[in-house]
């Protein structure tokens, strides 16, 4: 930031070449850099030049000190002037903005969803970019936390002048940047799946609703999981937020139709860490199965805690919904080996695309780095906009968002072609896939859709939705 500090100042004292100049540099630096490479460079720089935008600033100062009142007068119309919006496409780049969370309980699981985008965007650069412009982007910590989220959406399209913004995680971040986007006219790319009853004008959603995640996976339970009395008893236990309340919800609701019990139902603050009280009522209800809706490092602690009470998945089965591989990197395999995961994608999917992606990632980030369903969709995100946005022939939210709508819009990523539904819900088509996670953290693919399921992120097909009260559009 302070670099893009200094090049402002060397603007406003219309050192126009040396502006060009270094922003030529700093993008040359990082283009040839490593992603490694990249963090150090970047950390070095900040404090070089937090100095030298220091002296410039304190110039600047005695200048308008020593101003006579016309040169007053001209630096109010100056600050007028820089404040007007800039296009978000400009000279031979166009920005976009990078929203997740890199500290708090969220930042493991993000953290290579961030990655995830700046390999997609320095792909597509190295093949020319779009629309001619090769693409900068501007990334923002969202700190685990909703109302900042909310702070940095509104930085990066009302100061950055981004052309769209890829990012969040939990949906109380969307729902936080939800307002954001639609008021001032911005664009979401949304990667993580989701409780649906959700269609905004201004997000397109890359991860499944529940009829592309929780529906088919209480199918899969339903055959898979029962108990010797050929019944299935459920205990609900997620993080306390929108996303597992709504979707346990949801759940609530198919219970009469699907004639499972639901012998528990417990949450835990995001990034809570002591899961005894809720392990020792798993442990007096004897469920056969824990449908896991617990967000980020939390589920560190409770798969730990699981193995640690003496439960195992042929006691009672853990089905996860949030929980991926990166997680299973954080924890160690040991303790989710043998348990259940329900996605549309795992590093583990056996295509040439998909292990070129795999082998790509581990060479940028780390060969310890792994892959998983938020990684691709996040990845995927970028490839389907530079594809609206051609299709649309501008970088202007509503066409692009015209373009999406249009049924047209696909990509060619690790789990396979990935088309925008056509019309207004903004959602994908997904396939499904169960997974139990075998010693070495990754997935062995127990069970999965033969083809794409088309979103309904209303449950408007579902009778038993109808009947709880579920079913509506906003």
């Amino acid at each position: 930031m302070c670099f893009f500090i200094l090049i402002s100042i060397t603007k406003a004292f219309d050192f126009s070449v040396i502006a060009d100049e270094l922003n030529a540099v700093f993008f040359w630096i990082i283009k040839v850099l490593s992603k490694k490479e990249r963090g150090c460079f970047i950390m070095k720089i900040k404090e070089k030049l937090r100095a030298v935008s220091s002296l410039l600033i304190a110039g600047a100062m005695i200048t308008g000190l020593v101003s006579c009142g016309n040169a007053q007068t001209d630096s109010t119309d100056s600050k007028n002037e820089s404040s007007s919006a800039p296009a978000a496409s400009n000279g031979d780049t166009v920005s976009v903005g990078i929203l997740h969370s890199q500290s708090g309980t969220m930042a493991m699981a993000e953290a290579p969803m961030i990655e995830a985008v700046e390999m997609a965007i320095e792909e597509i650069n190295a093949d020319g970019g779009v629309l001619g412009k090769q693409i900068s982007y501007v990334l923002e910590d969202g700190a685990s936390d909703a109302a900042i989220f909310a702070e940095k959406a509104t930085k990066l399209l009302t100061s950055d002048k981004v052309a769209t913004i890829f990012g969040c995680w939990t949906s109380a971040s969307r729902k936080a940047v939800l307002p954001v986007v639609e008021e001032q006219d911005g664009l979401l790319w949304y990667p993580v799946q989701y409780e649906g009853l959700e269609s905004s004008h201004n997000i397109m959603y890359t991860a499944p609703c529940p009829n592309q995640q929780a529906v088919p996976a209480i199918d899969y339970l339903m055959e898979k999981c029962k108990g010797d009395d050929g019944k299935l008893k459920v205990f609900l236990f997620g993080s306390d937020y929108v996303y597992p309340r709504t979707t346990n919800t949801i759940i609530k609701g198919m219970q009469k139709d699907y004639g499972f019990e639901i012998v528990g139902e417990e949450y835990i603050p995001l990034g809570y860490t002591d899961c005894s009280t809720v392990i020792t009522k798993i442990q007096q209800t004897k469920p056969d199965v824990i449908i896991n809706t617990i967000n980020g490092d939390s589920n560190v602690s409770f798969f730990k805690q699981y193995r640690d009470a003496g439960l195992s998945p042929d006691q009672v089965q853990v089905m996860s919904f949030s929980a991926y591989e990166e997680d299973i990197r954080g924890m160690g395999a040991e303790y989710s080996e043998g348990t259940l995961f329900a996605w549309n994608y795992f590093q583990s999917v056996d295509t040439e695309e998909s292990k070129k992606f795999t082998e790509k990632f581990k060479e940028e980030f780390g060969s310890d780095k792994v892959t998983g369903d938020p990684v691709v969709n996040a990845y995927e995100g970028v490839y389907l906009w530079k594809a609206a946005v051609e299709k649309a022939g501008t970088f202007d939210v509503e066409p692009v968002i015209s373009a999406c709508e249009s049924g047209s819009i696909e990509a060619d990523t690790p789990e396979g072609k990935v088309t925008i539904a056509s019309g207004t819900t903004h959602h994908c088509l997904q396939k499904v896939i169960v997974g139990e996670c075998n010693a070495e953290g990754q997935m062995d693919i127990l069970w999965e859709t033969p083809d794409r399921v088309e979103p309904d992120p209303w449950l408007t097909q579902y009778s038993w939705a109808k009947d709880a009260g579920l079913t509506g559009e906003n």
